[in-house]
This record gives structure tokens, C-alpha cells and sequence, in this order.
């Protein structure tokens, strides 16, 4: 019996097409299978053209991007306010598929776990858009409907160039804030009987977990490679690109899990308690 060949193609082509589409179907789909050639192993890492200078993904017309002050009004007693949540959440989750795909495709020479933690966390970031925005559509909606904004993506252009601070303040700041907030908008869903999105976002809190925890693995990689201290430098980053403290309250036990150390967060807490 002889054996199937398997066509090795290139890990970062494949990651730069899907960055760079802008149609949100297209762009999971090109995803998903980046993905699953990357876990058949049909995905070549160690060789690849330099990386492009790609600080915009593919966008479509619309959400229309604006201010975080000028995003639709997102209160939960009424279902189009639930529907600009979930819409929000979207948009993040998007937004996280791209942050993941860029990862891979602009710092090159690391370790194959670095690659493969990525691609973990693109499949999955691609899983948690296709439930919001199914969810959107059984509620008449689409990604779209509402205005949203850039916030994420800014800070990702912002830290682009130093994989230490792009692990250390969009993974560790920005995505981990999820790890607070998430859980208690599990509960008001609960409260609502909305039984679909608490099984969704019940899916997100858990990921997010991984995907925080990928961050602070390889921030803790750049720390050790370059001999810094993580739990000062992060402290440092913060007063660098949030201009002060972060708010709490904190989920202690969900951000030890995802790698916070103890002494971080009572760094954290102690630099809020003196602002």
C-alpha cells in the first residue's frame, strides 16, 4: 500500500491571506483551514519570506469603525442592547482571530510552540465569532448592524514591533480583561433565561483562559530572554501604554490560572489603591 505525500506549503502565506481578507465568512474560512493544515502538519514554520510590514487586516464597509464614545448604547433591558453587546463581543472576537494570524505571520524564529499556540487560539477566536454572530442572526441582526470600534487593533499596531509588549499589554491587559468581565455577563444572560448565550459565552470564559495564559507564556519567554523581571515589567508597560492603573474589581482565581502571579496582582491592586 503506498503512503499519501503531503504537499507542505508555507505557514505564512497562508496566515497573511487570511489577515489581509476582508470578508468576515471568507476570513474564517481561510482560517479554519490554515488551522487544520497546520494540525495535519501540512504547514512549513522555519523558512518563509520576510514579513510585510501588515499593520491593517482586511476590513469590510461595514461595521462602520468609530470612537469608543460613539459605539451604540448597550443596555441589557432592552434586546436591541443585548444585540449591541453581543455585537461588541463579536467584533472583539474578530478582532482576536486577526491579533492571532498577525502574531504568526510577524515574529519569526520562535520555538514551533509559539506557532502552535496561535493557531490554537485562531481556530478558536474563529469558533467564537460564528456563535455570536449566529446568535445575532436568530435575533434579526448581523455583524454590521451596529458601529463599533478600534480600540484593540490601535494598541496591537501600538506594541506591534516589541513581541514583549504586544504579549504583555494586548494579551495580558486587553484580552484578559474578559477573565473579569465575562462571567458576570454570564449570569445577567442567566438571569434572562437566554440559555444559548450563556452555553456560548460559558465556551468563550473558558478559552480565554488558554489564550491569556498563551500570552503570558511568551511574555514570560521575552522577560527571560532579554533578563527582565516579568512582574516589574509589566508594571512598567502599564504606566507606559495604559498611563496609569487597572481597574478592578480583579477575578483572582480565573488570572492565577491563566498565569498571573500572586505578586502581580497584588502589584496591580496596590498601584489602583494609590491612584
Amino acid at each position: 500500500m503506498s503512503r499519501a505525500v503531503i504537499q507542505v506549503q508555507n505557514l505564512y502565506a497562508h496566515t497573511k491571506q487570511a489577515f489581509l481578507t476582508a470578508d468576515p465568512d471568507l476570513k474564517i474560512e481561510l482560517t479554519q483551514q490554515t488551522v487544520s493544515r497546520w494540525n495535519a502538519g501540512e504547514l512549513e514554520w522555519l523558512e518563509g519570506d520576510e514579513p510585510e510590514l501588515l499593520n491593517q487586516p482586511g476590513q469590510p464597509d461595514k461595521p462602520e469603525i468609530v470612537a469608543p464614545s460613539e459605539v451604540n448604547k448597550r443596555k441589557f433591558g432592552k434586546e436591541e442592547g443585548r444585540a449591541a453587546l453581543i455585537h461588541a463581543l463579536a467584533h472583539i472576537e474578530l478582532t482576536a482571530v486577526n491579533l492571532a494570524l498577525d502574531s504568526v505571520y510577524r515574529y519569526r524564529g520562535m520555538p514551533e510552540e509559539f506557532y502552535a499556540d496561535w493557531m490554537q487560539c485562531a481556530g478558536e477566536e474563529a469558533n467564537h465569532f460564528i456563535a455570536l454572530r449566529g446568535r445575532l442572526r436568530e435575533m434579526g441582526y448581523d455583524y454590521g448592524s451596529f458601529k463599533a470600534h478600534g480600540e484593540l487593533w490601535s494598541m496591537a499596531v501600538d506594541t506591534a514591533d516589541d513581541m514583549l509588549e504586544r504579549m504583555g499589554i494586548v494579551h495580558r491587559v486587553f484580552e484578559a480583561r474578559a477573565l473579569d468581565v465575562v462571567p458576570k455577563t454570564i449570569q445577567r444572560f442567566d438571569q434572562l433565561g437566554d440559555k444559548k448565550m450563556v452555553d456560548i459565552l460559558t465556551m468563550i470564559a473558558n478559552e480565554e483562559i488558554g489564550h491569556v495564559s498563551s500570552g503570558t507564556r511568551w511574555y514570560h519567554y521575552q522577560c527571560q530572554q532579554r533578563q527582565l523581571d516579568p512582574d516589574k515589567t509589566f508594571i512598567d508597560l502599564l504606566w507606559k501604554y495604559m498611563k496609569g492603573p487597572l481597574k478592578g474589581p480583579f477575578n483572582h482565581e480565573i488570572r492565577l490560572k491563566a498565569g498571573f502571579s500572586q505578586q502581580e496582582m497584588q502589584m496591580i491592586e496596590a498601584m489602583e489603591s494609590r491612584c
